[in-house]
């Protein structure tokens, strides 16, 4: 077997430990359209995604005649039979090599999900620089064996299946290629939050500790991506439409560029609000807070040589002076110079 890696390498770049990578999920959202795909590509980018995934099938080959010939009249279909409705949303060669040149010159990752042997062949003619296996075939070991063979990065949903279906993947995958991500992954869409259970992340960071852990995230909001960062996720996975309204099944459940922008907002903020472990003043907190705060001042004109009651101090904002913890220090001292009502009782007017 494969030695594991401690860090999941997308061209030739590890990434650190708090990095993330977000991958816009766009599936078959392009609706068929080469001008929709590439507009989603330059939304997901602007957006500060990493990557752009589509979905690639060879449906003949992957339905039985069947289920390719089975009815599918609904308000997302695209032609009268299952079959014919993929057809009518998947891309060629020719799509794929100008989708591949747009992304290379607009700087953002391209790579697709492949759902068959002849896809995969497919995927690896075009030099795609990852991999993504669905959760539909955590369970297909061959189809992870001809993927792994690759030697490219690959990103492992896990939805739909168990700890023993994860670990069994991960072993087969790690025989060949040792580059992998694995996805937590609820495959349903959308995802009721009662069965996101987002502590399958710390599940997988304790049994697979060498391995890139991340979140394939089929929930509503933004929420999750967030609290999946802080369980250890550093890989994203997030579907993406140009409107949720638009027809297809993926819209609904699916993020609009101002959605995208947010989680991926969301995910960079998080380093810098965790911080350090110090607590302190801050600089930033001195001027408003001297605003707020209280300090020990005379309640009434004292003169010099006056020993300090309880009675002659009084607790009034703004800050600057002696605290109000230090006012038993105060009391019963003399004071080395006369105070006017108000003013600030400091130490060193105090013998």
């Amino acid at each position: 077997m494969i030695k594991k890696s401690s860090s999941f390498v997308i061209k030739n770049k590890a990434l650190k430990k708090d990095e993330f990578y977000f991958i816009a999920e766009i599936g078959h959202n392009h609706q068929g359209s080469l001008e929709k795909a590439k507009k989603l590509f330059l939304e997901a980018k602007n957006a500060g995604a990493h990557a752009v995934k589509l979905q690639k099938r060879n449906n003949k080959k992957l339905y039985t005649k069947s289920f390719f010939n089975e009815k599918y009249n609904n308000r997302n279909s695209y032609a009268e039979t299952y079959g014919l409705h993929r057809e009518a949303l998947e891309f060629g060669v020719s799509e794929y090599k100008e989708l591949k040149k747009f992304a290379s010159d607009i700087k953002i990752d391209f790579f697709a999900t492949p759902f068959d042997l002849d896809s995969v062949e497919f995927l690896s003619k075009l030099n795609m620089p990852l991999y993504k296996i669905a959760s539909a075939d955590l369970k297909n070991t061959i189809l992870q064996k001809e993927i792994a063979k690759l030697k490219k990065p690959i990103i492992l949903s896990t939805g739909g299946g168990n700890l023993d279906d994860v670990k069994r993947a991960k072993d087969n995958i790690l025989k060949y290629n040792n580059n992998l991500a694995i996805l937590h992954c609820t495959a349903s869409y959308p995802v009721d939050i009662n069965d996101m259970n987002l502590n399958v992340v710390q599940t997988y960071k304790k049994e697979f500790p060498n391995i890139t852990i991340g979140l394939s995230d089929h929930e509503n909001g933004i929420e999750a991506a967030t609290l999946a960062y802080m369980l250890g996720a550093r890989v994203f996975e997030k579907h993406f439409t140009l409107n949720r309204a638009s027809k297809g099944t993926d819209h609904a459940f699916s993020l609009e560029p101002e959605g995208l922008r947010k989680v991926i907002r969301n995910l960079k903020r998080i380093p810098s609000m965790l911080g350090s472990f110090e607590k302190k003043l801050l600089k930033s907190e001195e001027a408003p807070l001297f605003k707020m705060q209280k300090s020990i001042v005379a309640r009434k004109n004292l003169k010099k040589g006056d020993k300090i009651s309880l009675k002659d101090l009084d607790i009034k904002s703004p800050g600057g002076g002696l605290p109000p913890y230090k006012i038993e220090d105060v009391v019963g001292k003399k004071l080395k110079k006369s105070l006017k009502l108000d003013e600030l009782v400091l130490r060193k007017d105090l013998e």
